[in-house]
């Protein structure tokens, strides 16, 4: 029903979930750490249905619905510098549209938002909260390839 930072006490692997109401990410370390899970309503009878790559859950995030507008600011370099596109809508395919790949810095002024690194939104995930990411590690990426961007709404 809310943010937990360490989910060990609770259990100690997590095969399967069901989501009752709202939005949650998963992380599979403690302090929202390592691989991200988008989850919203449903059953998820293991860990391959919210395309987990372990049964390794030890954070979550409930993630706010929201109705209104988004908007975010991308950067081409860190600190919010070089080439900068805005964005107000999904994006099935980053580099088709942007003609780039690579994102170093990020303001998302509106709405809550998904990263992947792949196209059609596939492969890694980051939640985007409104706030400013200064280099693409402030938002756990792993490297700063982004493939597709989605809103999250409520749907």
């Amino acid at each position: 029903m809310s943010d937990c930072t360490d989910l060990s006490s609770y259990f100690s692997r997590c095969n399967s979930c069901r989501v009752e109401s709202g939005c949650f990410m998963l992380y599979e370390r403690p302090n929202y750490m390592g691989h991200q899970y988008f989850l919203s309503r449903g059953e998820y009878p293991d860990y391959h249905r919210w395309m987990g790559m372990s049964d390794s859950i030890r954070s979550c995030r409930m993630i706010p619905m929201m109705r209104g507008s988004h908007r975010m600011r991308m950067y081409e370099r860190m600190e919010f510098g070089g080439q900068m596109m805005e964005l107000m809508d999904d994006c099935t395919n980053f580099m088709d549209r942007f003609h780039m790949s690579d994102i170093q810095s990020c303001n998302v002024m509106e709405g809550h938002w998904l990263f992947y690194d792949q196209p059609h939104y596939r492969g890694r995930m980051y939640y985007m909260r409104p706030g400013e990411y200064r280099r693409y590690s402030d938002w756990g990426g792993m490297s700063s390839r982004i493939g597709s961007i989605r809103r999250i709404m409520d749907y």
